[in-house]
């Protein structure tokens, strides 16, 4: 392989090893803040228990995923120091606001929280976890923005004399609505994700009649909540995939395995696609004009198919068609997983095939996120700024051999981090709330 496959599939490792950590991170302070709140409000101590059990598990998470973060952004400079060249005056500008702002934002009041328990009074502690949540999601924007601006560039001239692109408008940038909506979807499946985590663990322990009327509190809090959050992911992608239709057509084109130039374009619920013969070896299920409707808000608009782009200008068919199938295919499952906890949550026994479900539901939304990922990243190739610069301009001068050798030592580093996070989650969850006196 050359540099150019090698610095990706680093930069994909490394990206999909960190966001083992990030939704979990964004999804359960939001609960963790609720259950506060709530102890604030009632003062029942239960709700106390609940905040400290998985407030231990957020921290967890957190720690780790603060390890693998740190080292991701250096590769802008290692690995693609001609991409940071050319477009680090927009790029660095909103990764430098992520973290002087929003990371040490979530970072201090963390510190507070972690160990202010004693020392504040509880609604300043509350306060304290809120504003973790708060700079957590924060951060998160700041990062979509910067991605955002690649998958369709605004707010920027061409400087001749430095050939390079230059900031031109900030509120530009700031106000893109493809990064807004890819942030919508993003952080509501950060949140869909914490949601069934809770209900996960919440779940294993009610199998076992292992303090029941704990696990059962955290059930019903987060039943609700999951199915809305599952409900929003489903809606808001619809909206980022119109944004795709309009910005990135050869992207769509691959998403649906479309070959073919049409109006009136059905969704077909089977579709295997022949990429070596260019056409789709089975269509079945048809629904007349849906996919032209989803995607234009009409049923006789017009598709441009993958043949009229140019096979250099084609993202890969495979890899961005199946991860968008599998990934709304998992959308729907927990859609309907969320309705069924939500109509459970107060009955006396619930049904243990549900229970088993959920817990071993727990992977599956960090698999549709990496695979959400994966539409977004390989599905805008073989553009690194879409329409601006292509991935083989973008990397730095090294040779294969210098990062074949750090890719494999991130490999290394990265699977231990994963493995002790799960370790530790597990755990943990496992263990229960402490007592007060512990």
């Amino acid at each position: 392989m050359d540099v150019v496959m090698l610095s990706r599939l680093q930069f994909a490792a490394t990206v999909f090893f960190h966001f083992i950590f990030v939704p979990l991170t964004l999804g359960l302070s939001v609960l963790v803040a609720f259950m506060e709140t709530r102890y604030c409000q009632t003062q029942d101590p239960v709700w106390k228990q609940h905040t400290k059990f998985w407030g231990r598990l957020f921290l967890i998470n957190f720690t780790l995923g603060v390890v693998t973060g740190i080292t991701l952004e250096f590769q802008f400079g290692t690995n693609w120091s001609r991409y940071s060249e050319y477009v680090g005056d927009i790029f660095g500008s909103l990764l430098a606001i992520e973290a002087t702002v929003a990371f040490f934002l979530e970072s201090t009041f963390l510190a507070i929280w972690v160990f202010g328990w004693k020392k504040l009074s509880s609604k300043a502690h509350c306060a304290c976890i809120w504003l973790v949540t708060l700079g957590g999601n924060i951060s998160a924007l700041w990062i979509i923005l910067a991605n955002g601006f690649m998958q369709h560039p605004v707010g920027y001239t061409i400087s001749e004399t430095a050939k390079r692109a230059e900031l031109s408008s900030f509120a530009e940038v700031f106000g893109n609505g493809f990064a807004w909506w890819m942030y919508g979807h993003t952080v509501l499946g950060a949140w869909t994700l914490g949601g069934f985590f809770v209900l996960g663990v919440s779940a294993w322990h009610l199998l076992r009649n292992h303090q029941t009327e704990f696990f059962r509190r955290s059930f019903k809090l987060a039943a609700p909540w999951t199915l809305i959050m599952a409900i929003l992911v489903a809606a808001t992608g619809d909206f980022n995939g119109k944004d795709v239709a309009e910005h990135q057509p050869a992207k769509l084109a691959a998403m649906e395995a479309q070959w073919e130039t049409e109006r009136n374009v059905p969704f077909n619920l089977l579709v295997i696609p022949n990429v070596q013969e260019e056409r789709n070896k089975v269509e079945a299920i048809a629904i007349p004009g849906l996919m032209s409707f989803i995607a234009y808000g009409s049923s006789d608009a017009e598709i441009n198919g993958l043949k009229d782009f140019p096979k250099e200008d084609r993202p890969p068919v495979a890899a961005t068609f199946w991860s968008f199938r599998l990934m709304v295919g998992l959308g729907m499952l927990f859609i309907l997983l969320g309705l069924w906890a939500f109509l459970a949550r107060n009955k006396e026994t619930i049904n243990p095939k549900l229970l088993k479900g959920l817990v071993h539901n727990i992977p599956l939304p960090y698999l549709a996120l990496g695979l959400g990922w994966a539409v977004a990243e390989i599905g805008r190739q073989p553009w690194l700024v879409y329409g601006l610069m292509r991935t083989q301009d973008g990397v730095s001068p090294l040779a294969a051999s210098q990062v074949s050798v750090s890719f494999i030592a991130f490999i290394v580093l990265y699977t231990i981090l994963g493995v002790l996070d799960i370790y530790l989650l597990r755990k943990y969850a496992i263990k229960g709330p402490d007592s007060e006196e512990e």
